[in-house]
C-alpha cells in the first residue's frame, strides 16, 4: 500500500461510465461482455483515477455528491485487479476492495471507445514511470556500494602540456577535374617513337684539313650524302651528283674560292 506523507495525484477523469454484475467464472477462459446485461447496468456514475506513490486507484464516485462507491487499488497493469474481456475493448473486469480487506469482481464499462483507450493509457503510464523510478533506485545503490574512482593527482605528482607545437599538416595538392594530378595525354595520334640510335645508314666523309671547302658524302639506293660546311670560309661549294660513288676521284686542294670540284 501507499506509504503516509505521499500526495495523491489524478491521472484520469472519466465523468460516464456503467458498472454490471458478472457471474463468477467456471474455468480458465477469459471474461466475455456477451454474458452481461449491458443494456441494464447495475450503477452509473463517474470514475477518476488517482496515483498515491507506486499504487494507483480506480474510484467510482457519485456524479453529484461525489460520495464514494467503491475503489479498486490496482498494484500493477496488467495483473489480478484489472483485466480485459475477449470480445470487447470497452468493457473491463475491476477487483474492488473495501477498508475490510474484502474483494469483489465487477463489470466496468464505458459508453465511447475514446474513453476507455484514455483509461488503458493512463494506467500505462503509471506503471511505466513507476518501473523507470524502481530502475533509477536500483542503479544508484549499486553505485553507492561500488568504490569510486579516484581521479585526483597524488601528492607531487605532475604533468606537461605542450602548447602550440603541433604538427603542421601538408597542404593537399591540387587535383584534375578527374581527382588524379597527372596531365592530360597530347591531342592527335599515336606519339612517333625515338629515331634509332645504334643503327644509322648515314656515312659521314672527313674533312680536308686547311681549307674551306665542303665535305663529300656518297649517295646510293641505300645510303644518303649531306654535305657539311665548315665555319672557316663563307664560300658555298657545289658537287654533282650525277657519277657514281666509285668513280669520283679524291679531293684537290682548292686555289682560290672560285675553284669547283669535278665528279
Amino acid at each position: 500500500m501507499a506509504a503516509e506523507g505521499e500526495y495523491e495525484s489524478i491521472l484520469c477523469v472519466k465523468p460516464d461510465v456503467n458498472v454490471y454484475r458478472i457471474p463468477p467464472r467456471a474455468s480458465n477462459r477469459a471474461y466475455r461482455a456477451a454474458d452481461w446485461k449491458l443494456d441494464a447496468p447495475d450503477w452509473s456514475g463517474r470514475m477518476r483515477i488517482t496515483a498515491k506513490g507506486k499504487v494507483a486507484y480506480i474510484k467510482l464516485e457519485d456524479k453529484i455528491s461525489g460520495e464514494l462507491f467503491a475503489q479498486a487499488p490496482v498494484m500493477e497493469y496488467p495483473g489480478v485487479a484489472l483485466e480485459t474481456v475477449s470480445d470487447s475493448s470497452r468493457y473491463f473486469v475491476l477487483r474492488i476492495q473495501d477498508d475490510n480487506g474484502r474483494s469483489a469482481f465487477i463489470g466496468l464499462g464505458f459508453g465511447d471507445r475514446g474513453d476507455a483507450f484514455d483509461f488503458n493509457v493512463a494506467l500505462q503510464d503509471h506503471f511505466k514511470w513507476v518501473k523507470q523510478e524502481s530502475e533509477i533506485s536500483k542503479n544508484s545503490q549499486l553505485g553507492n556500494i561500488q568504490p569510486k574512482l579516484d581521479l585526483g593527482f597524488k601528492e607531487g605528482q605532475t604533468i606537461t602540456l605542450n602548447i602550440g607545437q603541433g604538427k603542421k599538416r601538408d597542404k593537399p595538392r591540387p587535383q584534375g577535374s578527374a581527382g588524379v594530378g597527372l596531365l592530360p595525354p597530347p591531342p592527335g595520334g599515336k606519339i612517333a617513337p625515338p629515331p634509332p640510335s645504334g643503327s644509322s645508314n648515314h656515312n659521314m666523309v672527313p674533312q680536308t684539313a686547311g681549307t674551306a671547302s665542303g665535305c663529300l658524302l656518297e649517295l646510293d639506293s641505300s645510303n644518303s650524302n649531306t654535305v657539311v660546311q665548315s665555319n672557316q670560309g663563307s664560300d658555298v661549294l657545289w658537287g654533282e651528283f650525277s657519277a657514281p660513288a666509285s668513280s669520283v676521284p679524291p679531293p684537290s686542294t682548292p686555289q682560290n674560292s672560285t675553284n669547283w670540284i669535278q665528279f
